[in-house]
């Protein structure tokens, strides 16, 4: 990858958290209140995911759900009405406000503004024997917005998403930072027209508990299924 690219995206990762992240100060400070009225336990949920190279952080979204959800019922996917997302956690998440808290990672350098999503740490199982489409995906740095959200959104499977996040770390390879322009105005747009594009794990055509852990056993197993050859 060229690293004027790099360094240009870095600097406008820093430039463009910091000045949100002052300028969103009152979003802070009344979801803060929020979430706190609506049940207990703390404003800010961290969760170990992986960014590039697989390196693990703590990322930061407001709380959405109960305390330790994800020790309950279907774990790490969500179901259609599913009792662990808050009252206010609902509303949070159909509107992405939960994951602003991770300007904060891009700040700091875990994330970067365009990239594909963070998976969590066992999302995918062992992550030193995935195969290669699903280890490709870990060549550049999680990001908040990427590819796969502006182009299928929650509308398609985990099997779709990292073909678009491989899709990305190719057009980077090839046009650098002019690709990330192009997908940050494109979320904009999209969150204009209040479309989500943030992967929320909140899935409507998941029923019940045992369709929510059917589909984390799915995906995997296509992230380890042998290459082809």
């Amino acid at each position: 990858m060229k690293k004027f690219s790099l360094c240009i995206k870095r600097v406008f990762d820093i430039l463009s958290s910091g000045i949100c992240i002052i300028l969103l100060t009152p979003v802070w400070i009344g979801v803060s209140i929020a979430i706190k009225k609506d049940s207990e336990g703390p404003v800010f949920f961290r969760q170990e995911r992986r960014t590039k190279d697989g390196r693990v952080f703590h990322m930061l979204k407001f709380r959405s759900m109960v305390v330790d959800a994800e020790q309950m019922g279907a774990g790490l996917f969500n179901y259609k009405n599913d009792p662990r997302v808050t009252k206010i956690g609902r509303k949070l998440r159909d509107s992405s406000i939960d994951e602003l808290p991770q300007l904060f990672n891009i700040l700091k350098g875990d994330m970067s503004v365009v990239g594909p999503r963070p998976c969590v740490t066992y999302e995918l199982g062992d992550f030193d024997t995935l195969n290669n489409k699903y280890k490709k995906r870990f060549k550049v740095k999680a990001g908040l917005t990427g590819l796969a959200q502006i182009k299928g959104r929650n509308d398609i499977s985990w099997d779709e998403k990292v073909t678009y996040d491989n899709e990305y770390v190719d057009l980077f390879a090839k046009y650098g930072f002019l690709i990330d322009i192009k997908i940050g105005i494109e979320s904009i747009f999209k969150a204009f027209k209040h479309e989500k594009i943030y992967e929320n794990k909140v899935d409507d055509s998941l029923d019940d508990v045992e369709a929510a852990k059917a589909e984390e056993t799915e995906i995997i197993r296509l992230a380890h299924q042998p290459d082809p050859e």
